[in-house]
């Protein structure tokens, strides 16, 4: 009982981890294609630290992350080819030779593009690298490169005045295609430069069949190794029984069978005795036959020689 149950909890620990990985796939599967950027904004001062990879995607490492800086043309991020695979750490980011596009290669395979935008102006508006997933809420901030705190943004929308938020942040909910556009705020009268936001269909949709379909498959596989292990241990209880009946009988036929070996031999073996000896004397024929007056000995024998 104590092996069926570690069985059982095995067979739960391993459905478990599918499911969560199944989960983790789902959750990874919209931001795949897209290089991933710390800090996840797409506008940056100048000389801020900006690290672009691409470690991971498609579950593979090695990856190039590639740029197409404005008027210039596509190159790897870090300069040296040997020494280009893997993350891009731009130290001192500079507007001239940094902002533009960046994307990810490996061979044949390329990832989608994301835009990077470096500013030597005092006031960015942080937004997504990566489409919003559509239904999600996403939250725009006004920042000022030397004031910190007490600031009163102006957001607008495709050169539209959208609202002022004294906490110099302005958050959508649900977003949706209808909220699709080029955004930048305002902090005392000092523009941003401009981002686009756009949308993407909520993943749950696309994955919620291949979900079914896998967990369906999962069940099923722990469901036959369940009943494997259960027959293997039903099989396992039965096979000493059999053991110890076979013993048993064995040791039957084994203690009968000297007893009637035995009496067999004792009824089919011919008995002996030890010889007996006689005194046989023979009557007098003659008086002066001298030899008649001394027994003569002789040996009988009740067995066979």
């Amino acid at each position: 009982m104590e092996v069926t149950a570690l069985c059982i909890r095995l067979l739960m620990t391993v459905l478990l981890l599918l499911i969560v990985q199944v989960d983790f796939s789902c959750s990874q599967t919209a931001d795949e294609a897209f290089p991933q950027v710390v800090p996840n904004r797409q506008q940056h001062f100048e000389h801020d630290t900006i690290e672009v990879s691409c470690e991971g995607l498609e579950g593979l490492t090695g990856w190039r992350v590639m740029k197409k800086i404005k008027d210039k043309d596509v190159q790897t991020c870090i300069h040296e080819w040997t020494k280009s695979t893997g993350p891009c750490k731009i130290t001192n980011a500079y507007q001239t030779s940094d902002s533009g596009q960046y994307w990810c290669e490996m061979g044949v395979k390329k990832s989608n593009i994301i835009n990077i935008t470096v500013t030597d102006g005092s006031v960015i508006l942080e937004s997504p690298v990566h489409p919003v997933t559509q239904g999600d809420a996403v939250t725009l901030y006004c920042k000022n490169k030397t004031i910190s705190s007490n600031i009163t943004a102006e957001f607008s929308k495709n050169g539209h005045v959208m609202e002022s938020r004294s906490t110099g942040n302005l958050t959508i909910e649900s977003f949706s295609t209808s909220n699709e556009g080029l955004y930048t705020c305002k902090i005392s009268g000092v523009e941003s430069r401009g981002s686009w936001l756009t949308v993407r269909a909520a993943p749950s949709s696309h994955h919620a069949p291949q979900l079914s379909l896998l967990l369906g498959i999962g069940l099923g596989v722990l469901a036959l190794l369940l009943l494997l292990v259960v027959v293997l241990l039903a099989c396992r209880k039965r096979q000493p029984n059999i053991r110890d009946t076979t013993t048993a009988s064995d040791s039957c036929q084994s203690s009968s069978s000297p007893q009637t070996v035995s009496e067999e031999a004792s009824e089919a073996a011919p008995i002996y005795s030890e010889a007996t000896y006689a005194l046989v004397t023979k009557p007098k024929k003659k008086k002066d036959d001298e030899s008649l007056h001394h027994p003569v000995y002789h040996t009988l024998s009740l067995g066979m020689d």
